[in-house]
């Protein structure tokens, strides 16, 4: 029997890449973290390959890391069965993308208000993150941009999102030449989303490559406020706009042609979903 302690300490240091941090985080010295790490290579043989300036799992590695998530899956199970199946009480845990993120925060807040047994653990992540996440029992269910075809994930429609053309408050578009004028203010999906809304609304254009850039940021809910200073334009999701915090500072160039995104539910296939997480996805589809 593999000491849970051992376990946890191998997980902990493979997902941070490093010995020093991994103890940091539990809370250990650094000759204790190597410690369990010594143990379960006695038992298993090499684990981790220490390169300069990372680590790699070996094969042996990959297998231990998949039994320990397993068995973290088991746990979880087990403890939502010992514990009931009860809406209100218990850990309710899912993985979004920042747009719909920000959308269904306040919601989420307003259900543990409603429900205060419950402790909800929202995380921010790409679409491969809350694919992997899901697909390794980090969390109960996701939310992602891009229908994937694992058939270990249960798939479905949660909502729609409207792509938006968002400018300063009062400026004028009619034309790309306005665009040039304000210029383009960039995110990680901005040349992505901004090619598949202008090339409807402005057929024939140059490609969003010849805007002039005006500014870039990495945080969704950042992007609007050099757009609310005048300093350029940006598309982006209806859902992050609308939660943006001042809304009287910007504008949505209004009557162009709809982009519309699909956003999916995900979950493991082989179990139901709890009553908290179903009571969950359907107090966030009434309100979105």
């Amino acid at each position: 029997m593999l000491h849970p302690h051992w376990l946890h300490t191998f997980e902990t240091v493979v997902e941070l890449g490093n010995f020093t941090r991994a103890a940091e985080r539990l809370d250990l010295t650094q000759a204790a973290v190597s410690q369990h790490i010594k143990h379960l290579e006695t038992r298993l043989g090499p684990l981790l390959l220490r390169q300069p300036r990372r680590l790699e799992l070996t094969p042996a590695g990959h297998a231990l890391l998949d039994y320990q998530r397993e068995m973290q899956a088991a746990d979880q199970r087990l403890q939502q069965r010992l514990a009931g199946d009860d809406a209100t009480r218990g850990r309710l845990s899912l993985i979004t993308p920042g747009s719909i993120g920000l959308a269904i925060y306040p919601h989420l807040l307003a259900l543990q208000g409603e429900a205060p047994g419950l402790t909800i653990h929202h995380r921010f992540g790409p679409t491969a993150e809350v694919i992997e996440s899901v697909l390794d029992n980090r969390v109960e269910f996701g939310l992602a941009s891009q229908q994937p075809e694992d058939p270990r994930l249960a798939v479905s429609l949660f909502a729609r999102e409207a792509l938006e053309l968002v400018v300063p408050a009062g400026a004028g578009v009619h034309g790309w030449e306005d665009l040039m004028r304000l210029g383009f203010i960039d995110h990680p999906d901005g040349h992505d989303m901004a090619t598949r809304l202008l090339s409807r609304c402005f057929p024939g254009n140059p490609g969003v490559r010849q805007l002039p850039c005006r500014g870039f940021t990495n945080q969704i809910g950042l992007i609007l406020d050099p757009v609310a200073e005048g300093l350029g334009f940006s598309v982006l999701p209806r859902f992050a706009r609308q939660a943006f915090a001042r809304p009287e500072a910007i504008q949505v160039v209004e009557n162009l042609p709809r982009v519309v995104d699909s956003l999916w539910l995900l979950q493991r296939a082989e179990w139901p979903l709890t009553a908290r997480a179903r009571h969950a996805i359907a107090w966030l589809k009434a309100r979105l």
